[in-house]
């Protein structure tokens, strides 16, 4: 065992001294000019803040820093993975990324008892299937150049779904909690008494997710779409990556939200049907 260990992390060291790091590294340096005057544009924004008094300046320069932070060590991240042909650099760059996005997702609904592990548990399974359609379609190769963006994307949407999906929902059975109750009385189940309430807080989660596929194109040119063609490609090319997008962030996003309630919804109620007050009345 210790010697298969050691032969890995021998493969590894040979394989980072033979990707050429200096050249990556004067590339970077050359190609941040840009980014850097861009910047302009924030100062701009910042002495706009200052002026109307909205008091986000110092939010604004410590967002726009991490960004430039994050942004970077990703790019070094993402160029050694990408060299990389062990598969298994893919699951652990997404398991990273749904357990961040279930943590973000997990404080937006704050109040929903272990909402991260809801949350995390739905993106996963959500994008999850939506990947793995696509793989079996042969609509993305399984490699890291094309699953980890697109993992990506598929992660960050299902995370603005899940954490509205989910803070909604409480919000509904909350301000309903008469209507709620009257149901529960009258014999209906927890599921039949907040039908309306589950089904509210989905459309108002997903409502982003589905403007966006109505007026893409007529409004904004999405960012992978734009990419490609500041990267070269023909915007035909272009269209068909961008339609397969959309495709895929309105399935997965519908997976992780319908699930979300399904997890949470046992939260909201006792073994005897009843609400759950305790969570309700938390602020």
């Amino acid at each position: 065992m210790a010697g298969n260990y050691n032969a890995t992390l021998d493969a590894m060291s040979k394989h980072m001294l033979a990707i050429d790091w200096h050249k990556i590294w004067a590339d970077f340096s050359t190609g941040m000019l840009r980014p850097l005057l861009a910047l302009a544009v924030v100062v701009g924004a910042i002495v706009v803040s200052y002026s109307q008094h909205l008091g986000i300046e110092q939010e604004m320069a410590i967002s726009i820093t991490r960004a430039f932070i994050q942004l970077s060590i990703i790019g070094f991240v993402l160029e050694f993975i990408f060299n990389q042909s062990n598969v298994v650099w893919i699951f652990m760059a997404y398991i990273f990324m749904v357990t961040v996005a279930g943590s973000t997702a997990g404080r937006r609904a704050k109040h929903v008892p272990r909402g991260a592990y809801v949350a995390g548990a739905s993106i996963f399974v959500g994008t999850s299937l939506t990947m793995a359609l696509l793989v079996v379609l042969k609509v993305f190769p399984f490699t890291p150049r094309y699953i980890i963006p697109v993992a990506g994307m598929m992660v960050g949407n299902a995370m603005t779904v899940t954490g509205v999906v989910l803070k909604r929902m409480r919000e509904d059975i909350r301000m309903q909690q008469g209507l709620i109750e009257t149901a529960l009385a009258l014999g209906a189940t927890p599921r039949q008494a907040a039908l309306k309430q589950v089904r509210r807080a989905l459309v108002v989660g997903l409502s982003p997710t589905l403007d966006n596929a109505k007026t893409v194109g007529l409004i904004s040119l999405p960012g992978a779409m734009t990419g490609l063609i500041m990267g070269g490609a023909s915007p035909m090319e272009a269209i068909q990556l961008q339609i397969v997008v959309m495709n895929m962030l309105l399935g997965a996003s519908t997976f992780s939200g319908v699930l979300a309630t399904y997890l949470s919804f046992p939260f909201f109620f006792t073994k005897t049907y009843q609400l759950e007050t305790k969570v309700l009345i938390a602020e």
